[in-house]
């Protein structure tokens, strides 16, 4: 068995588990929260269990932005982790740690004392998400483009914001690498305000709304007809849906009303016009006129309707300045990526665009992108867009496949060697 600890520190999520291993052991919040109805933190994987009510939690998160800003709190949740689920001695373990593109020195300093004086590790190796999304991805297609150029451009949109960052023979190519501050976060927060200003109070129920937006959200194809539709009363709006919230009673956790409703939309064609929408409604009459296929809300339980919230809020991450965000949408930053780097890789880069991190998953998303990039790039270059298998472990496994490697041990910096040089010597073993 691999002595090596593969830890994907996400700002939303950690991954944790051992090289070598397909899967990480664990994926637990990156966070301690107290219910109201307790005077107890629970921490990372606790915070999983169905029994426990989070409606209203305080919330404590170590990172801020996508910065560790709370070293103390991140070290408590890694020594949860490594005790209680990976079930491991560090000191006698190697580290392979993700860490976000552009962490300041006094961070990765407060990281590296974390490693070597708090948890002992042997030794360290830091890697950013994007070169490791690239190795995976170049050794499960060894005929690939990806794998024969050796290049790639990776949409990395995770929980604290978006990277489109060029890789080059596994290096990520940091002057190309540009930045959407936009993620998971700031997704769930536009969300809780446009429940909160039209339905209910939910301005502290992050648990609860993270879960309406994972399982509700979409990206719209076309959003001026898609609005138009959301205006409808009745059954022609497609993408009216409800969601529950926990009675703390009967369920701890909240769910959607009627799946089957909320899954209307999936039948809307690309390309399909209002007149013939209201055509298929008209034939359809005779259905929606039964009183008892009304779905009405239900005023004795506490939940809300959602219509055009639900394509409005990934909409971010396309339009940002719709929104007053003085930001260039997901497309132009791509351009703006590849364009930095050296005319010879363009075609290239184009062809291997890889989409990883969480607020990817959204359904439609790479259609999106596509429709939104094909624009904006020359006619003579070829435009693909592939999707990670799990975008969410997606850089974990090029974490675990790096370890298992035979040459990574010599690619770390060992505990002796940080004791002797500092961190500022140390990091410069890994070109960052």
């Amino acid at each position: 068995m691999s002595n090596v600890v593969v830890l994907d520190n996400g700002g939303g999520l950690m991954k944790a588990g051992i090289g070598g291993e397909r899967d990480p052991t664990a994926v637990v919040p990156n966070c301690t929260a107290r219910p109201l109805s307790s005077k107890k933190w629970l921490v990372a994987d606790q915070l999983l269990s169905p029994t426990e009510d989070l409606t209203s939690a305080t919330l404590r998160r170590p990172f801020d932005r996508g910065h560790l800003t709370n070293p103390d709190l991140q070290s408590t949740l890694w020594a949860h982790i490594f005790a209680n689920l990976l079930k491991i001695a560090p000191s006698q373990c190697s580290l392979l740690l993700t860490e976000p593109l552009f962490t300041l020195p006094s961070i990765q300093r407060s990281v590296d004392e974390l490693v070597f004086e708090e948890f002992n590790f042997k030794a360290l190796f830091v890697a950013d998400s994007p070169s490791l999304v690239h190795l995976y991805e170049a050794s499960r297609r060894p005929y690939g483009l990806v794998s024969k150029a050796q290049c790639s451009l990776v949409v990395d949109s995770g929980f604290s914001f978006t990277h489109a960052a060029p890789v080059f023979q596994n290096f990520t190519l940091n002057y190309g690498v540009k930045r959407l501050d936009l993620g998971g976060k700031a997704l769930t927060n536009y969300l809780k305000e446009l429940v909160s200003y039209r339905s209910v109070n939910v301005m502290d129920e992050s648990f609860i709304i993270d879960d309406v937006k994972e399982k509700l959200c979409f990206v719209s194809l076309d959003v001026d007809r898609d609005l138009q539709i959301a205006r409808r009363r009745g059954k022609t709006n497609l993408f009216r849906c409800a969601y529950v919230l926990p009675d703390g009673i009967t369920h701890t956790r909240g769910y959607v009303k009627d799946p089957e409703e909320a899954k209307r939309y999936m039948g809307l064609d690309d390309g399909a016009s209002l007149d013939s929408l209201e055509k298929d409604e008209t034939d359809r009459a005779d259905i929606i006129g039964k009183p008892e296929d009304r779905r009405t809300i239900d005023l004795s339980k506490n939940e809300f309707s959602m219509t055009n919230e639900r394509f409005i809020v990934p909409e971010m991450l396309f339009r940002p300045a719709d929104l007053g965000m003085n930001q260039a949408g997901l497309a132009e930053c791509i351009v703006r990526a590849v364009n930095s780097c050296h005319p010879y890789l363009h075609p290239i880069l184009y062809q291997s665009i890889i989409l990883t991190g969480g607020s990817t998953l959204f359904p439609r998303f790479s259609e999106r992108l596509e429709r939104e990039l094909r624009p904006l790039v020359p006619d003579v270059y070829e435009v693909k867009i592939s999707s990670q298998e799990d975008p969410i472990l997606g850089v974990w496994r090029g974490g675990s496949l790096l370890a298992s490697s035979p040459d990574f041990e010599t690619m770390c910096v060992t505990k002796a060697e940080y004791e002797e040089l500092g961190s500022a010597r140390c990091r410069k073993r890994f070109f960052r």
